[in-house]
């Protein structure tokens, strides 16, 4: 008996259903894919601390201004290789005018001995109307030659000098390119620390900054800790060497927090650089800045001890070699004090510990703790 019942239709016998198999097909693909990268990909990077961005903008800081001190050390070489630059142009400007002279001298010998035609003397005497008129004239002909002679010589020596300073100009302008290069590298390394410790700080949440703030004055405050922690030794120990009967040995740090200095060092050189230096307190920090309204730190401790009537280098660098090397325990108002193993940073010493600085971008000149930064040693310029 012969079956009632409908064949099925397969899915795939039509082409409609073969397009929709495949679009099931390629879902499912696309699916298992999604979920294989998803499984493979590495987990994403927990977000930093706020302490962590401390650290990470703190060192951002600490290497502009390494890279600053390289800047303003370049520009210190750019500036000297321009100026000799100059004075080499002046002085080449002089020579060639001395050349022109000496050409010009010897244009007229020229133009003399054309005129004679080159005739030698016995020709000239024949042919002459009146004898001592030759006699005359061959003596000063005679000496004549003798000045186109020296008028080669000097000549000579004018080309010679001026060929010599003409090199030397040709290598004070590559020193010169050469110094301006590295001025450009290290301004691009400034602003590239400066703009990614910003970056850094932008991102930071309301509560994240008022975070920040508060890790800031925790590190001050125990830097003011030590500060006056030290400067109560100090105190001391002046104390005991006065009734010890030793006296003073002048390098009490000052009783109190101004940092008044005793005896005659209250007129002294460090006393004068140091009004300077306080006089500029709420001026602006700027990297390669010389005052007089923003600072970079050895910016200001040259611009305080020129006042003072002392020249000091431009770079922590070679300010650190300038003086009287010190100990922290010895230290007198106006003494310099350096920081980091690399001598990135300088401050002038105040007393009790503490000392005037130009810190960093975004802040002002400004007191603070000698021991808020490692210190690496202290100078006494003068």
């Amino acid at each position: 008996m012969a079956s009632h019942r409908k064949p099925r239709t397969s899915v795939l016998a039509s082409p409609t259903g073969r397009r929709t198999a495949a679009g099931l097909t390629t879902a499912a693909l696309a699916s298992v894919t999604l979920l294989s990268q998803s499984a493979d990909a590495a987990p994403r990077a927990p977000k930093p601390t706020v302490e962590e961005v401390k650290q990470k903008v703190d060192d951002l800081y600490h290497q502009a201004e390494v890279a600053t001190q390289k800047y303003n050390a370049a520009k210190e070489r750019a500036d000297g290789q321009r100026h000799t630059v100059d004075s080499l142009l002046d002085a080449s400007a002089k020579r060639a005018e001395k050349m022109n002279e000496s050409r010009r001298l010897l244009g007229t010998f020229a133009s003399a001995q054309y005129r004679t035609g080159g005739m030698n003397p016995t020709a000239q005497l024949m042919l002459a109307k009146d004898p001592q008129q030759f006699v005359d004239r061959n003596h000063l002909m005679e000496r004549l030659t003798g000045r186109q002679k020296q008028a080669v010589t000097d000549y000579q020596e004018q080309q010679a000098a001026a060929t010599k300073q003409r090199a030397e100009a040709t290598r004070s302008l590559e020193r010169l390119q050469a110094s301006q290069a590295s001025l450009k590298e290290s301004k691009r390394s400034v602003q590239d620390k400066l703009a990614e410790a910003r970056q850094l700080l932008s991102r930071l949440t309301a509560q994240e900054k008022a975070r920040l703030a508060e890790l800031e004055r925790q590190k001050e405050a125990a830097a003011k800790r030590r500060a006056a922690e030290e400067a109560r030794k100090q105190q001391e120990r002046e104390r005991q060497r006065q009734q010890d009967g030793g006296g003073s040995t002048g390098g009490s740090t000052g009783g109190g927090s101004t940092g008044g200095s005793t005896g005659d060092s209250a007129t002294s050189k460090g006393a004068k650089a140091l009004a300077f230096a306080r006089a500029q307190i709420g001026k602006p920090y700027v990297w390669g800045a010389t005052g007089p309204t923003s600072y970079d730190c050895s910016g200001l401790t040259q611009a305080a001890w020129k006042a003072a009537g002392v020249d000091l280098p431009r770079t922590t660098w070679d300010q650190v070699k300038v003086g009287q090397r010190v100990a922290t325990k010895d230290l007198q108002p106006g003494d310099l004090v350096f920081f980091y193993d690399d001598i990135s940073h300088v401050g002038m010493y105040l007393g009790d510990g503490k000392m005037v600085h130009a810190p960093k971008p975004g802040a002002s000149v400004r007191e603070e703790s000698i021991y808020y930064m490692p210190i690496y040693g202290s100078v006494r310029p003068g």
